[in-house]
């Protein structure tokens, strides 16, 4: 069975995934990931998965957040389940700075998205998991390698700050697999690349 690579981000209503402050500017969307849509949706994306993939700046802070919440018996159970999975996962770093991995059961690879994702689905294993790394998912989406798109919208417009789905994509096609509606307005989407 062909390893199938999944991919997680939180877009505003305007389509981006961090407000006009930069990349650390999630206030249009933290609020609705603690939600139980929100919750919910990130119990469902390690479904099968065993690698995940991160951008270095991902890898960097959710190093940071996770490992103690996977020991943490106060944390909501969802939380919690998706951090023992983190730590557990076989986990690749896309980075051309580290020199060495930032946490256990982790690698350092410093090629592009598309070559690595093609290494590992070629090698044995569950899905290949790219959570919430824009850059990561921006080039797999450009090599038309993403065979799920999971997407949580929140009901905020930014107003600035940087997209996913920029100019230039391919023209794909998507079947939406599943929708969940959260009382906040939030909507936790699956989508399935519909390929000929």
């Amino acid at each position: 069975m062909t390893r199938k690579v999944t991919a997680n981000i939180s877009l505003t209503l305007d389509g981006r995934y961090n407000g006009p402050g930069g990349p650390g500017d999630l206030g249009a969307i933290v609020p609705y990931a603690t939600t139980e849509v929100g919750r919910n949706h990130l119990s469902r994306i390690t479904d099968g998965a065993t690698t995940a993939l991160l951008g270095r700046l991902n890898a960097e802070g959710f190093m940071g957040f996770w490992p103690a919440v996977a020991g943490d018996e106060n944390a909501d159970p969802h939380d919690r389940g998706y951090a023992k999975w983190l730590v557990d996962a076989e986990k690749v770093v896309l980075s051309t700075t580290l020199s060495e991995a930032p946490w256990e059961r982790s690698r350092v690879v410093n090629a592009p998205a598309a070559d690595v994702v093609n290494e590992l689905k070629a090698a044995a294993g569950g899905d290949i998991l790219v959570n919430s790394s824009a850059s990561v998912i921006k080039a797999l989406l450009e090599a038309d390698l993403i065979d799920r798109l999971y997407l949580m919208v929140c009901p905020e417009i930014a107003g600035g700050g940087q997209r996913l789905f920029d100019d230039g994509l391919p023209a794909t096609k998507w079947t939406l697999t599943h929708q969940e509606t959260g009382k906040l307005g939030e909507i936790a989407m699956v989508y399935d690349r519909t390929r000929p």
